[in-house]
């Protein structure tokens, strides 16, 4: 039926089938990778048969891939620490919100990610132990037809649609900056030794900027979240077939795994599928944006502002610039003189 402007609203259920897997990878000694998958209407957080296959209900459902890095248990630590924070926010502050809004649904799952980093970045600095851990994460929330995505490092999401295969998060990384400046193409950015070189986390600073974007759901939709030990090996273009010959996800999620693995598996590899159908979804068109687009809250009220950072996290109202980010503008400063040294010695020659 259309609405006061004209456009389809459907009125049914959103079904969503869905499932994750995480594998060590040929290289590495332990798994640092997190991932979960969650009903946040039944409280359910598991990979059980209800939860593989649900309806979409009032408080959504939610999908995170976190890639732990910190070296000896501090890496897989932090990124546990920011699945089950993140998902034990949402399990109770959102649930019981009185405001069941897609924006304040999408408020909420900022707020997760922030409050799990300062969490992450608290535990740090009471055990010296594990000092600098952290980890990336991508947080898919699902509120009735609608996908929000919090992001937070090179962890990615992809949209399967009408055969192509849609990047719908951006790297908080070196390359993803030269690439946005025009130093580099992405082909460039994909051979380069520096590729892994991250400008945010959670847990090292004490406060961060969740990359937030929204995009609407379709009917025959296919989600993938994974971390870089699967994108970084396999492409993007290559997604689609993929979904296309393993309806079955788990069958999808191993078939992706064994791909990284037998292109020499160089990371832990972890990935998250998900499949939507549904009387609530509209049939894709072909003339409809899909991609990266940054959701902009409403005006926060004077309650909702973000979440104070821990005790001596720096001047109040002034964030903290993050360590990580600082590191990654020193780089980007460093291969901008590079290559105006090379175009000036170019021009003398």
């Amino acid at each position: 039926m259309p609405d006061a402007a004209g456009r389809r609203v459907m009125v049914g259920p959103v079904q969503v089938s869905v499932f994750g897997k995480t594998d060590l990878g040929r290289t590495r000694d332990h798994n640092e990778d997190t991932f979960l998958v969650a009903d946040l209407s039944t409280g359910n957080a598991s990979l059980h048969p209800e939860v593989r296959r649900h309806e979409v209900g009032p408080r959504g459902s939610l999908f995170m891939v976190a890639d732990g890095m910190g070296g000896a248990a501090a890496g897989e630590l932090a990124s546990a620490m920011a699945a089950d924070l993140i998902y034990r926010h949402l399990a109770t502050v959102w649930a019981a919100e009185s405001d069941a809004s897609p924006a304040r649904f999408a408020f909420r799952m900022k707020e997760a990610v922030e409050l799990a980093n300062q969490q992450i970045y608290g535990y740090a600095r009471e055990h010296p132990e594990v000092r600098g851990m952290g980890t990336t994460v991508t947080a898919a929330g699902v509120n009735g037809r609608d996908l929000y995505l919090a992001q937070i490092g090179d962890s990615r999401a992809y949209l399967v649609r009408n055969g192509a295969a849609i990047q719908l998060t951006k790297d908080q990384s070196l390359m993803q900056r030269l690439v946005d400046a025009g130093e580099l193409t992405e082909a460039e950015a994909e051979q380069s030794e520096r590729r892994n070189i991250i400008l945010q986390a959670l847990g090292p600073d004490p406060r961060v900027k969740v990359d937030l974007t929204h995009q609407p759901l379709r009917r025959g939709d296919t989600l993938i979240i994974c971390s870089d030990g699967l994108s970084g090996v396999v492409r993007r273009e290559e997604f689609p077939a993929m979904v296309q010959s393993h309806p079955e996800l788990a069958d999808l999620c191993n078939a992706l795994i064994d791909q990284a693995n037998e292109r020499g598996g160089p990371d832990n590899i972890t990935v998250v599928a998900a499949h939507f159908e549904g009387q609530g979804l509209v049939e894709p068109s072909a003339t409809e944006d899909v991609g990266y687009a940054v959701y902009h809250l409403p005006e926060a009220e004077p309650d909702d502002q973000a979440p104070d950072a821990p005790a001596g996290a720096g001047v109040a109202g002034t964030p903290p610039s993050s360590g990580v980010e600082s590191r990654g503008r020193a780089l980007l400063v460093m291969a901008a003189v590079v290559c105006l040294i090379a175009v000036l010695l170019a021009v003398w020659l």
